[in-house]
């Protein structure tokens, strides 16, 4: 069944936010200050090992770096594209929304927890190429991972935050389903050069969460967001080749 992934997937953030709420009020507020930030020091570590797999490699004796100057040019332009756009704005305005629909207006928390969480979750190669695989052949495997993955992350920022967290399955469920109907024309975009591209600007930016987690909202993440897709395209150019 196509799309089978990403309601597993969805269904799990779904699951784990709501176990995380009920947590919430059982974990005293020192406890949760803690966690988020043990949750901003994994994420930091996640991030730095995608990036360091990515970049580094081994040549007989010797450690080699790549994809330096890819990561320079993507995350400019991406930037400036981004704040162009203001990307983080929108996700924040639509965090608002999302709040007084959900009548959840004395929730100081709300919008930090739906755009931090749907930042950690939806970015990453694991949800690209898993709802490829579901799309061209039913291949839900890889989103199954995840799920698990996100279910444990998002348990522990809801506990933590609070129920914006829950939220994040909105963004989750519109990118990788998107991502599974066009998947039969994405698929051969995502080359051998264009996926550790992808990987790796994506680890930067999960990087990128983790500082924000740890030491507070200090760098516009959602704003680098088209990174990722100026990373792909310059593994089209000879020149990054």
């Amino acid at each position: 069944m196509m799309g089978l992934g990403t309601i597993i997937n969805t269904g799990a953030i779904l699951i784990g936010g709501l176990l995380g709420i009920l947590l919430e009020n059982a974990i005293p507020e020192k406890i949760q200050n803690t966690l988020i930030k043990a949750m901003g020091i994994c994420v930091l570590f996640l991030g730095i090992s995608g990036a360091l797999q990515e970049m580094l490699t081994v040549e007989g004796e010797k450690l080699t770096s790549s994809g330096g100057m890819m990561v320079i040019i993507s995350f400019i332009l991406g930037s400036l594209v981004g704040e162009i756009i203001d990307i983080e704005q929108r996700i924040e305005q639509f965090g608002a929304w999302l709040k007084r629909k959900t009548k959840n207006g004395s929730d100081a928390k709300f919008i930090e927890g739906f755009v931090t969480t749907s930042l950690i979750v939806s970015i990453g190669a694991m949800a690209v190429v898993g709802a490829i695989q579901d799309g061209l052949w039913g291949d839900y495997s890889l989103l199954a991972a995840k799920a698990i993955l996100d279910f444990i992350i998002v348990m522990i920022m809801a506990a933590s935050i609070g129920k914006g967290c829950v939220f994040a399955a909105i963004p989750v469920a519109l990118f990788q389903g998107g991502i599974t109907i066009l998947a039969g024309f994405i698929q051969p975009i995502m080359t051998d050069q264009a996926m550790p591209n992808l990987s790796l600007t994506a680890s930067i930016l999960i990087f990128c969460v983790g500082v924000n987690l740890v030491w507070g909202n200090r760098i516009k993440v959602a704003n680098m967001l088209p990174s990722i897709l100026f990373a792909i395209v310059l593994a089209f150019l000879p020149a990054f080749l």
